[in-house]
């Protein structure tokens, strides 16, 4: 029997699997920038605050002038955001903060309650600012909804990245942001998240194929919900299937799953693992198992606003002269170039 159970096309908030609730994508083509973070582009014509239709293949999102989310609670579940083109810059309400980009990685957990906000600063003046970035939301088991919130880096550098060549020496290279290939572990996740358990085979892969390379994604145990999302290139082909780019691959986890490139470099996100199998009600940033659940979220968030917000504003961008950096809530800082 075939290893593929379904293939469908994407839209910007891609379906997933449990454990995972689901998987926004932005790829925004942003212009120069005009030295404040935000676009030398005329916002004219766009509605601002609520901006996500792409005219000329960019979008302003909630930001006014600089793209991005402003500060906005969750609860119950985890963010993963790679950002693998552009900058992210990072505030919340447990005082840490950062900017990153171009292959770094955040991992934030929710837990019982966060605010945070993720501004996308446009740095180049001289240059276009294009923005290639998934956010991956990984549910929380019931017994770690509550506990205290994380924030945690991975840059670039520190993150495996695998080169395997096939029987025609056509090289796949898998960057590994959660999970195990072969013999090689990636970093830590969040402390407190499903991913920390080995036994829950948690795998977030960055999948490059060069052209015409074939590439075999080994099984997994069983039970274990494989999903891949096949975002870049032309065409892939895999057990008589032709499939097209911006196309979702729902496969048997159970079963080796060949995938042969064609002509252009493929990219591929694989989101894989064991299902958590607990009932999800959620409403908007805030899930939980049950509706009690989210009235007793909203009722904290009312009470205590997740600690306040600390920065100038809801929007707030780091200086532009900043490199990439991290500030812990503990006070230690981080700082990278570029």
């Amino acid at each position: 029997m075939s290893a593929i159970l379904k293939i469908t096309p994407l839209q910007n908030q891609w379906d997933t699997q449990d454990p995972f609730l689901f998987c926004a994508f932005h790829h925004d083509l942003y212009p120069e920038g005009n030295g404040h973070s935000g676009p030398k582009d005329s916002l004219a014509g766009r509605n601002i605050g609520q901006d996500f239709i792409q005219r000329d293949g960019w979008a302003m999102y909630h930001g006014s002038k600089v793209p991005g989310f402003p500060a906005h609670p969750h609860v119950g579940f985890e963010t993963v955001t790679i950002a693998e083109e552009g900058y992210v810059d990072h505030s919340d309400s447990l005082g840490a903060a950062g900017r990153f980009g171009n292959g770094d990685v955040q991992w934030m957990t929710a837990g019982k309650g966060v605010q945070h906000s993720e501004m996308f600063p446009l740095l180049k003046t001289e240059a276009k600012n294009p923005l290639l970035l998934f956010q991956i939301w990984l549910n929380l088991p019931a017994k770690s909804k509550g506990v205290n919130p994380y924030f945690g880096m991975m840059w670039h550098e520190n993150i495996p990245v695998i080169s395997i060549k096939d029987t025609n020496n056509k090289q796949t290279t898998i960057k590994l942001i959660a999970g195990e290939y072969l013999d090689t572990q990636s970093l830590n996740p969040a402390p407190d998240s499903w991913a920390a358990d080995p036994e829950n085979a948690i795998n977030i892969w960055l999948i490059t194929l060069e052209p015409d390379a074939e590439f075999t994604l080994p099984k997994a145990k069983p039970g274990v919900n494989r999903s891949l999302y096949f975002y870049e290139g032309n065409t892939l082909f895999s057990e008589e299937f032709t499939i097209p780019t911006m196309h979702q691959i729902k496969a048997d986890a159970t079963k080796d799953l060949t995938l042969t490139n064609s002509d252009q470099f493929a990219q591929i996100l694989l989101l894989e693992g064991m299902p958590i199998n607990e009932p999800v009600v959620q409403h908007g940033p805030f899930v939980g198992n049950s509706r009690t659940d989210i009235d007793k979220a909203f009722s904290n968030f009312q009470e205590t606003q997740f600690g306040g917000w600390l920065w100038p504003s809801k929007e707030y961008t780091h200086d532009v002269n900043l490199k990439r950096f991290a500030k812990y809530p503990d006070g230690k800082i981080e700082e990278l170039e570029f």
